[in-house]
């Protein structure tokens, strides 16, 4: 066997290895987002069929943490309560996460059901979540039709389209979970990308 046939035959194994790698990537994701979707994780949390007992205009409250430090605040223009689930209904939320030790985050909405004794928010609407950059990096936004917020958990996850912006680099996909506390993301499929090089200082 001659040398030049020899790369050859290592680079269709290379070859073969990559994409047995890229094919077992794209099953684990397709797996993952299908898992999300048949959990009932992210199915609509449907309003309640029994009447509201109390209402709020113009609010903000803050939810403590098992220390008895704040852990986020929660504000909006209304919020309706339901008795028979203990939920909530809330237009134009915007959630801010308090922990001073985790990047600021930011997430706001059209609408939001809050449910499960406050442990997930629903956010319905032209959803936003925005992480502060951190040590001086560039934030990062995600937008969505609909985001679930996990509060406790810092977790951020959808299975619908989101976009993601940070610096010049952008990013779509198809289900997404983000983890604010250990600062790492995944696009769950039909991913795509595009980044441009910052422009050089002279």
């Amino acid at each position: 066997m001659s040398n030049h046939s020899g790369e050859r035959a290592a680079q269709r194994i290379r070859l073969g290895v990559l994409l047995v790698v890229l094919i077992a990537l794209a099953l684990g994701s397709f797996w993952i987002l299908q898992t999300l979707r048949t959990s009932g994780d992210l199915q609509p949390a449907a309003r309640p069929t029994g009447k509201p007992d109390y209402y709020l205009d113009n609010f903000s409250y803050v939810k403590l943490g098992p220390t008895g430090l704040p852990r986020y605040d929660v504000s909006g223009t209304k919020m309706v309560h339901f008795p028979s689930d203990d939920s909530f209904e809330i237009t134009k939320p915007v959630v801010h996460n308090l922990d001073k030790d985790k990047p600021p985050m930011e997430l706001y909405s059209d609408t939001a059901r809050v449910t499960d004794d406050q442990t997930r928010i629903h956010m319905y609407g032209n959803a936003n979540a925005i992480r502060g950059g951190a040590k001086g990096g560039d934030p990062m936004r995600l937008v969505s039709e609909y985001l679930l917020l996990l509060p406790d958990d810092e977790i951020v996850k959808t299975d619908k389209a989101v976009a993601m912006t940070m610096g010049t680099t952008r990013l779509n996909g198809v289900g997404m979970i983000a983890n604010n506390a250990t600062q790492e993301l995944q696009l769950l499929g039909s991913v795509r990308g595009h980044y441009e090089p910052a422009p050089k200082k002279r």
